[in-house]
């Protein structure tokens, strides 16, 4: 099944006291990137998620954005910094010395200097995150691949339609090739009786230059390769793996068996045949630069 390179997808997940919020946005990229902002707690984490992504995308640019929420109230720690308030101590006594000041210093004088009285929270054991971010993910994956396909499953029935053109063509060509060589013939028979009129045309000469045209103007071989590859291009559509690059080799190929043909023919209706296949072939081309 084709996938384009598009998409978009999101997905939530709570637990461990936190929410977690996964969006995901892939556009056309030549190659595959991954392009990720996460808070600065979760960064240890960004090398396993890059490589769940990695897993399930192979070709596009994919930008990733997650978001943690508290759920529930954190636990605060009080510390102390016995040190600190020591040196604050010392320093008050020394200023009362200096200053010939009278009064007592006291637990309140202490704790209000900075840096005494600490709030700490407590250490995040990021590791047990990663279930509840690993389900959040997966439902933006979920989301973002659900539309690829679904955009690709437009991108095909569009292409099928202008794969079915393209085959009607060549059957027109082919058909029309025999009757190259029979009008070839016609118009030679004609000319020579023009240009030596009264005169008896060597009819095996005649047939070995008919002869001579044909097999120049043979398109049987582009013919078949070019069925062979719209075949093969059908085929590879509905294949689950990325495609895209395999297509792409295929259209470069049939777009050299359609020159040939034109370049082999030498016949208007032909030309004009040709003009029309390579426009379908041109309109399948932007649409496979979608595809992964």
């Amino acid at each position: 099944m084709l996938k384009s390179m598009t998409g978009f997808g999101r997905g939530e997940a709570s637990g461990q006291g936190k929410r977690f919020t996964v969006e995901l946005k892939a556009v056309n990229h030549r190659f595959g990137e991954i392009f990720l902002r996460l808070p600065r707690n979760m960064v240890s984490l960004e090398d396993r998620i890059r490589r769940v992504i990695q897993s399930r995308i192979a070709r596009g640019r994919v930008d990733g954005y997650i978001s943690m929420e508290e759920c529930a109230e954190k636990s605060q720690v009080v510390k102390v910094d016995k040190g600190l308030a020591a040196s604050y101590y010392k320093a008050m006594e020394e200023l009362q010395s200096i200053l010939g000041l009278k009064g007592s210093i006291t637990l309140e004088h202490l704790t209000g200097l900075p840096g005494v009285l600490v709030l700490e929270e407590p250490e995040e054991e990021v590791e047990k995150w990663w279930p509840v971010i690993q389900e959040a993910l997966d439902g933006a994956l979920e989301g973002l691949l659900a539309m690829r396909r679904s955009e690709g499953a437009r991108l095909k029935a569009d292409m099928d339609g202008r794969l079915d053109r393209i085959a009607l063509i060549l059957k027109q060509i082919e058909d029309r090739a025999p009757r190259v060589v029979a009008e070839y013939h016609q118009r030679l028979t004609q000319r020579l009786a023009e240009w030596m009129p009264g005169t008896t045309l060597d009819e095996s000469r005649l047939a070995m230059e008919v002869a001579i045209f044909a097999e120049r103007s043979s398109i049987t071989e582009e013919v078949v390769r070019l069925y062979s590859h719209l075949a093969q291009f059908r085929g590879f559509m509905d294949v689950t793996e990325p495609v895209g690059r395999k297509l792409d080799f295929l259209l470069q190929e049939m777009h050299r068996e359609i020159n040939t043909i034109a370049s082999k023919a030498g016949d208007q209706e032909i030309s004009r045949a040709v003009v029309e296949m390579k426009s379908e072939l041109e309109k399948i081309r932007e649409q496979v630069q979608n595809i992964e």
